[in-house]
């Protein structure tokens, strides 16, 4: 029960950044609940998070899949990315991680001294981060309407995810972005040894680039690639983790269990918004 009283003390520590989803009123702690001036309330669960969602959302990502994710990036499976990025970060920030799964990338990012919160819309992946020892704080919430208030962060940082700019910029007003996404070389011998010879087997960031750049012409795109090496246990877990595989034949997924690469290739874009909207 130590954590549920940890992040209890962390509402009341930092004051203005929840709000309501229902009515958008500033979410003040009660006691092991945040309320909101109309007494729309959503409690702490043991573990010190919270569910901002008003019924459950089914997703794809199962708790073997998130056990998998965590088993690979404590291996380090992120490590270089997220190392160009937690530098970058100091205590007087206020740090918003989009969709942290089972929050191994936000412990990280929280090791800067910066406030940092993540969230997922899956209620499993934010149970298991709730179980890591870390200041940060977790909530299950939704990417299209983020519980916060306006100006409540100075950065954001959002691996792998889709990105709504326009709450970004509510959120983070004149704040930072570090965005990663992957390039075509992104886990490339899960891609050529799941779907060869089919349009699968390769990949294109060239609309989600676009998009972005057209929105923020000004950022900065860093390109980090890196071989990581594998021991065949840690590769499965990759496969695991990553919906790549979701798709895939029974047959493939066998085949390349069963001869399993000695590295994986980590290739994305490290994009960096200095000042957003």
């Amino acid at each position: 029960m130590r954590k549920i009283f940890e992040k209890a003390q962390f509402v009341s520590d930092h004051p203005g950044i929840f709000a309501c989803p229902v009515c958008g009123a500033e979410l003040l702690r009660d006691e092991l609940s945040l309320v909101c001036a109309n007494q729309h309330r959503f409690d702490l669960a043991k573990k010190g998070t919270v569910n901002f969602l008003n019924a459950p959302v089914a997703t794809e990502y199962s708790t073997n899949m998130l056990s998998a994710r965590r088993t690979a990036l404590n291996a380090g499976l992120f490590d270089p990315f997220l190392d160009e990025i937690k530098p970058q970060l100091n205590a007087a920030d206020r740090v918003l991680d989009i969709g942290c799964g089972e929050g191994t990338p936000t412990v990280k990012l929280a090791e800067s001294g910066a406030t940092t919160i993540g969230f997922d819309i899956s209620a499993p992946a934010i149970n298991l981060a709730g179980a890591l020892n870390s200041p940060a704080f977790f909530c299950v919430a939704d990417l299209a309407h983020l519980p916060f208030l306006a100006g409540s962060f100075t950065t954001i940082v959002d691996l792998f995810s889709p990105g709504a700019y326009a709450e970004f910029e509510r959120v983070a007003p004149g704040g930072r972005l570090f965005k990663v996404i992957p390039n075509a070389d992104y886990l490339k011998q899960l891609r050529e040894g799941l779907y060869a010879g089919s349009d699968k087997a390769t990949y294109s960031n060239a609309k989600v680039m676009s998009h972005l750049q057209q929105r923020y012409p000004e950022a900065q795109i860093q390109r980090v690639r890196y071989d990581f090496a594998l021991t065949p246990a840690l590769f499965e877990a990759v496969l695991t983790m990553t919906p790549l595989s979701w798709q895939a034949s029974v047959e493939a997924r066998t085949q390349l269990l069963a001869n399993p690469p000695a590295a994986i290739t980590v290739d994305v874009s490290l994009i960096t918004v200095d000042s957003l909207g």
